[in-house]
């Protein structure tokens, strides 16, 4: 476990961040550096009451969940097997891995960002991980301790004092929140020539591939000053024309949802406004070639019942439906989109969209319920129950009716598949397979057209699943991404490899995994022998997209500032 608060800096400035915005200098008086003594030691003691004298110990900073230091870049990784010329450029997935020991309740969803970077060329592997260096770890650097607000805060009674002290530290000076408070930890996309990392509470922040394969923050990006609320950490790219298409939420107010275009080359366009039941928790979206999709699931942000009934500050209600709003995709504004409501769920990921004929049909992967406190304090029995299954949604624009079919079941999330595929049909979709709410033990690969079997005590083959490898005994992944052979719909859709991060619990040794996507051959096609662990993160992927660039060593050389 690394708390150490490695390259920390207390030069009297908020160090550690490339761009103008968030590298502020900031000196801070006597008095101001005497408030947050105060304030440090009223945080403590309430601590030790709210925990009955004993500091919290997360179960989600412990094992391989805990937190690594930076690292590399290392070069000549051991490799067993050769890494197919197609993969050629950068791996990446990025996670929370907090620099400082956190006070209180720690949130999975908490931790600061970390890439680990894989750089391939011409079958030799180098690896490398490195923060993502935001407003808020460069604050705490100069610190040298955790000063901002996180979603463990806010569980229960307990959840009124935080913000309260969080308050108090910005009224001092002590902390800015002018630039964010994000922690660039869920996922990452490659647009117009920048490596994003994405955290839904905040602006993206962009990450320059050096070639000699380590990462840079370069700061964080706002679109000539256009962006001006929050960015989704699954925004969603047309593999033809290269627009990406995104949106923000927000607990403020209504409408709670902005919906923004931004083109192939990087201009974002207007706001769209968009109203939902409330102040949900939307995590993604999904995109046809005419429409975008959005999820209006009854996850809410709920103070009230935070304190009311002892749960995390997003809370589900089971009492509300589910909808599916369908919007053209360059509407401008939301008099076109049109509401389907489907059985009360709540979906963080989709897998694809397209059309058919006056349907619009949304694969994606769903939970009847969710309570997010398990990822806070662990609880087996709720953390087995967080049973994402894949599911097919239809809605008919013309009659407005939505029918929903199972398609899989046992836990399964990440939903993957061919990237030259987003927004049209696909065949094949590849999807993470998980012990509990966060042990990948497998990845299954699915075929849409066929018929599911269902009510099965394991998962084996049969029916839609058609290809299964699993990591092994005290083996979990993480998820896996489809790279194809060749770019655009030509060849086979899963003529192609997956590539994922694999950690042994036994040997506490961490390696990237190549898989034949087309057989799903448990002999790998490559094995990465990293030099260090790698903690189990979130969203993963190449630096490749689309039939404009060939590759992920052309998108690299062709990035920008």
């Amino acid at each position: 476990m690394a708390y150490s608060g490695l390259n920390a800096s207390k030069q009297g400035k908020y160090n550690g961040v490339v761009s103008d915005d968030i590298g502020k200098e900031k000196q801070l008086g006597v008095l101001q550096l005497a408030a947050a003594k105060v304030v440090d030691a009223i945080e403590s003691a309430a601590v030790w009451v709210i925990f009955g004298g004993k500091v919290p110990q997360s179960y989600y900073v412990s094992g391989n969940y805990g937190p690594v230091e930076e690292f590399g870049p290392a070069h000549s990784v051991p490799v067993d097997g050769a890494f197919p010329e197609c993969l050629n450029g950068e791996f990446v997935r990025v996670g929370p891995n907090p620099k400082y020991k956190p006070v209180g309740n720690y949130h999975w969803f908490d931790g600061d960002g970390m890439i680990h970077g894989l750089r391939i060329k011409d079958g030799k592997v180098s690896y490398v991980c490195r923060y993502v260096r935001t407003a808020k770890l460069a604050q705490e650097d100069y610190w040298g301790a955790s000063k901002f607000i996180k979603i463990g805060d806010l569980i229960g009674k307990q959840g009124i004092l935080w913000p309260n002290l969080f308050k108090l530290r910005k009224k001092l000076g002590i902390v800015d929140d002018t630039n964010g408070t994000g922690t660039a930890n869920t996922a990452m996309v490659y647009h117009n020539g920048r490596l994003l990392a994405l955290n839904e509470g905040d602006k993206p922040y962009a990450v320059r591939l050096l070639e000699e394969g380590d990462l840079e923050t370069i700061g964080r990006v706002d679109y000539e000053k256009k962006l001006n609320h929050s960015f989704t950490a699954h925004p969603k790219i047309d593999p033809d024309t290269g627009e990406m298409f995104t949106f923000g939420a927000t607990r403020e107010g209504p409408p709670y949802v902005t919906y923004r275009v931004v083109s192939k080359d990087g201009e974002m366009g207007e706001p769209v406004p968009l109203t939902v039941s409330g102040p949900i928790m939307m995590h993604d979206m999904a995109l046809t070639e005419n429409y975008s999709l959005f999820l209006d699931c009854p996850l809410y942000f709920n103070p009230k019942d935070m304190v009311k009934k002892n749960q995390c500050i997003f809370s589900f209600d089971d009492t509300k439906p589910a909808r599916l709003g369908v919007l053209p995709r360059y509407a401008k504004n939301e008099s076109q989109i049109q509401w389907f409501t489907v059985s009360t769920c709540v979906i963080f990921h989709n897998a694809n969209a397209w059309e058919e004929g006056d349907e619009v049909v949304l694969i994606t992967c769903r939970i009847p319920s969710i309570d997010l406190v398990a990822l806070a304090v662990y609880d087996e029995v709720k953390a087995k129950k967080f049973a994402n299954d894949l599911w097919e949604y239809r809605l008919n624009l013309k009659t407005g009716e939505a029918k929903e079919k199972k398609l899989g079941e046992f836990r399964s999330d990440f939903p993957r598949i061919n990237e030259e595929y987003v927004g049209r049909k696909n065949r094949y979709v590849y999807n993470c397979i998980f012990d509990d709410a966060t042990h990948i033990s497998a990845i299954a690969k699915y075929d849409l057209t066929r018929e599911p079997e269902l009510g099965k005590e394991k998962l084996e083959l049969g029916g839609n699943v058609v290809g299964i490898v699993w990591h092994g005994k005290g083996r979990y992944g993480s998820e896996a991404v489809f790279v194809p052979k060749n770019p655009g719909r030509e060849g086979d859709e899963d003529d192609g490899y997956l590539i994922c991060f694999v950690h042994d619990e036994k040997t506490g040794k961490s390696e990237v995994v190549v898989i034949d996507a087309k057989t799903m051959s448990s002999e790998f096609v490559a094995v990465a022998l990293l030099p260090t662990r790698v903690p189990y993160g979130f969203h993963a992927m190449p630096c490749y997209r689309g039939k404009a660039l060939k590759g992920s060593e052309e998108q690299i050389k062709k990035q920008r500032l």
